[in-house]
C-alpha cells in the first residue's frame, strides 16, 4: 500500500509562509493499492488538490468519511471530478451521533453554496450505514471500523491489503471527559501491529487542561498508545491550525528523541509519500 497526505491540518486551513513546511489544508489522505485501487480519506480541503489529479483519469472513486466536522468535508465542492458527467464517486459516510450523516451533500443547499448537490453531473452514490459495520470489503481492501472519541461521533478505519496494516485514527480523544465510546485497550487493539498508524494529535501536554474535552489527543498520549499497540510507523496528524511549522519541528524533534527506540514517529506533511511495501 502506498498512503499519500493531501491534508494534515485539524480544524481550519491556515494558508501562509509559518505553515508551508507541513501544509495548511485540512484532512484527507490517499491509499492506493498495489494492483491500483484507491480509497480517500476524508474530504478536507486537501482534496481539492488531489481532484486536480483523479480528473485525468475516469476510475470509480470511493471517499471514507471519519465524521462531518467542516475540515472533514469542507473540501468536496471543490472537488473537481463531481463535475465529471456519469463519473462514479461512492462516499460513505462517518458513524456521527446525530442524524445529519449526510451533511458532506446538504453543504450544497441552501444559502451555503450556488451549485447544489442535485446539480451535480458525476453518479454520486452516499452511503450512511455500511460504515456502521465492524468490517467491510472495498474492492481488494479490508476494512475494520471503531467509533471515534469526538464531539459529535464519528468512525476510525482501519485498512488491510497484501498483510500490510493501516490504521486512521482522526480525530480522537483518547482520555475524553465525556463518555468513553472506544477504550485505550479497545484502541491498542484496534491499531495493534499496524505498519503505519495516523493519529491526531493536534494538542500537547500544555494545551490540557482547557482543551480536555475539545476531541483530540496530545501528541505524547498518542506516542504512548503507539507503543503500547506495538505500531511501526506514526505518523501524527490534525495539527493545530496556529502551530507553525518552526514549533512543529521542534515538537517532531523531541518526540522523536523521546521515543525512536521503540518506533518511527513524525509529524505529517502535505504532499509526503509513505510506501507501506518499504517498511
Amino acid at each position: 500500500m502506498k498512503v499519500e497526505f493531501f491534508g494534515v491540518r485539524g480544524s481550519v486551513p491556515s494558508p501562509g509562509s509559518d505553515t508551508s513546511y507541513y501544509g495548511g489544508n485540512t484532512s484527507c489522505v490517499l491509499v492506493s493499492s498495489g494492483c491500483g485501487q484507491q480509497v480517500i480519506l476524508d474530504s478536507g480541503t486537501g482534496i481539492i488538490g488531489l481532484g486536480e489529479r483523479l480528473i485525468k483519469n475516469n476510475n470509480d472513486i470511493s471517499i471514507l468519511l471519519t465524521h462531518n466536522h467542516w475540515d472533514h468535508i469542507q473540501g468536496f465542492p471543490f472537488f473537481k471530478p463531481i463535475y465529471q458527467p456519469n463519473r462514479l464517486i461512492s462516499v460513505f459516510a462517518g458513524q456521527v451521533d446525530s442524524d445529519d450523516k449526510s451533511a458532506i451533500a446538504e453543504q450544497m443547499s441552501g444559502s451555503r453554496f450556488p451549485v447544489k448537490f442535485s446539480q451535480l453531473p458525476a453518479d454520486i452514490k452516499l452511503d450512511t450505514e455500511t460504515t456502521a459495520e465492524p468490517m467491510f470489503n472495498l474492492g481488494s481492501f479490508d476494512i475494520k471500523t471503531k467509533l471515534l472519541n469526538h464531539p459529535d461521533g464519528g468512525t476510525a478505519y482501519v485498512i488491510e491489503n497484501n498483510d500490510m496494516k493501516l490504521a486512521y485514527v482522526t480525530d480522537n480523544e483518547l482520555s475524553p471527559p465525556y463518555q468513553v465510546k472506544t477504550t485505550l485497550e479497545e484502541w491498542a487493539s484496534f491499531i495493534h501491529g499496524a505498519d503505519l498508524l495516523i493519529h491526531d494529535a493536534q494538542f500537547i501536554d500544555e494545551d490540557l487542561p482547557e482543551k480536555h474535552g475539545w476531541g483530540h489527543s496530545t501528541i505524547r498520549q498518542v506516542a504512548e498508545l503507539a507503543v503500547a499497540a506495538k505500531v511501526k510507523s506514526l505518523a501524527l496528524i490534525s495539527h493545530d491550525p496556529f502551530r507553525k511549522d518552526k514549533e512543529l519541528q521542534r515538537l517532531e524533534k523531541t518526540i522523536q528523541e523521546q521515543f525512536s527506540e521503540h518506533l518511527s514517529i513524525f509529524c505529517a506533511r502535505e504532499g509526503s509519500i509513505i510506501d507501506l511495501g518499504d517498511s
